[in-house]
């Protein structure tokens, strides 16, 4: 690793006095009938969520733990990027490039990158330890500001030439999840030849925010009349997960940006019922999230004035469409690692093995040189945070195979 100077995570305390008092001084509107949250995120807990915000929350125990790790603020290419690294202990430990979603941060990665680096602290093989590099995306965290044109595989460029250039690995891994998952296919795409391969969850394809009605899910059509009920309500339940942040985000964020920009609550309502709708949490929060880790999550957008540029990076997805670097098959050409969740399954899959089976029987497995496919029934969309040591293990998996010594 070339040499640079460590930049501590250290919010100023005006920033922090300043959240607390917007907290308190919240207009908090009616919401008679949204016990059930068929409204969106219900008033009685988001406002007991806030009013610990303004009064109990320990932002500064938080920088502590996230000031355990070294943490880095680099210029790549006239973009900000800030980085969290870990360093391998291990023989020959990999470098390792994480990459999260929205509304995740850097820190979501928290509960792998031990496990990672340190695998014999977990009773591992040293021989599978990783160099872990966590940045926040440009846009999101601490990597603030950045360019307006800002998207997925834009990022990936940015990626490689942090690994390559500003850190100098001649060849790294990747992995990710949600958005992330498309910046590392596109690593895997463009760079093959330089990765040892990459871990995904979702294996969505590349070109998935292309089009006219890129934010609508069904592509404006209707749902067939003769598809069963339960998969009919399965299909529905899945689209208004997403309908309402893909529409908004790709079609108006800078509209969304100011309220959420201004108004903490507003900002932690939004990003909050994501996490409510897609963590495997049996409708209770809580039992994915503490209280302390939502608002540390919160906490981060809010103090890197990350919410609006984050949110934009969809809309730039669409108007700035992916292009394929190459016409070969598969288009991923880097050996690939996939993770799902029965959480997540389509309509029709009932089990972990079936979604392999169906996965296998899409035009999706042809994107991937897919050479380890995992399925699990626990955990929902924020896998490595949900199901750590499942998802570590999966990784290390796949990454064994591509660096084990040639006979």
């Amino acid at each position: 690793m070339n040499a640079l100077s460590t930049t501590p995570i250290a919010v100023d305390e005006r920033v922090l006095e300043d959240l607390r008092s917007r907290l308190r001084a919240t207009v908090w509107p009616e919401d008679e009938g949204n016990e059930d949250g068929r409204y969106g995120v219900p008033r009685a807990l988001l406002q007991e969520l806030a009013q610990y915000w303004a009064e109990e929350y320990d932002w500064r125990a938080a920088e502590r733990a996230m000031n355990a790790y070294e943490h880095y603020t680099v210029d790549v290419s006239g973009t900000r990027v800030h980085f969290m690294r870990k360093p391998g202990v291990g023989p020959a430990p990999t470098p390792l490039i994480l990459s999260h979603g929205w509304p995740w941060t850097f820190w979501h990665w928290s509960k792998v990158v031990d496990r990672l680096a340190d695998p014999a602290a977990f009773g591992g093989d040293p021989a599978d330890a990783f160099e872990v590099i966590v940045p926040s995306l440009p846009g999101f965290g601490y990597s603030t500001p950045t360019r307006p044109d800002m998207n997925f595989w834009k990022i990936a460029d940015v990626w490689h030439e942090l690994m390559t250039g500003t850190l100098g690995h001649h060849r790294y891994a990747a992995a990710g999840c949600d958005v992330g998952a498309l910046i590392t296919g596109q690593l895997g795409h463009k760079y093959a030849d330089e990765l040892y391969g990459i871990h995904i969850g979702s294996a969505l394809k590349l070109d998935l925010f292309t089009g006219d009605r890129a934010w609508d899910l069904s592509g404006g059509r209707p749902i067939p009349p003769e598809l069963p009920d339960d998969q009919r309500q399965r299909l529905v339940e899945i689209e208004r997960k997403f309908a309402v942040h893909l529409a908004a985000h790709l079609l108006a964020p800078s509209t969304l940006g100011y309220g959420l920009t201004d108004s903490p609550v507003g900002m932690l309502a939004w990003i909050l019922e994501r996490w409510m709708k897609w963590s495997d949490n049996g409708g209770d929060i809580y039992s994915v999230f503490s209280r302390d880790e939502l608002l540390t999550h919160a906490t981060i957008y809010w103090t890197g004035n990350a919410i609006a540029s984050s949110i934009r990076t969809y809309a730039n997805n669409n108007r700035y469409p992916w292009t394929p670097s190459h016409d070969r098959m598969p288009v991923v050409e880097a050996p690939t690692g996939i993770t799902f969740v029965d959480y997540e399954n389509p309509p029709g899959v009932d089990s972990s093995e079936e979604r392999i089976e169906w996965f296998l029987a899409t035009d999706r497995a042809d994107w991937y040189n897919h050479v380890n496919i995992s399925a699990h029934p626990e955990g929902g969309h924020f896998i490595p945070w949900e199901i750590p040591e499942l998802w570590t293990t999966d990784l290390v998996r796949t990454f064994r195979s591509q660096l084990a010594p040639s006979a």
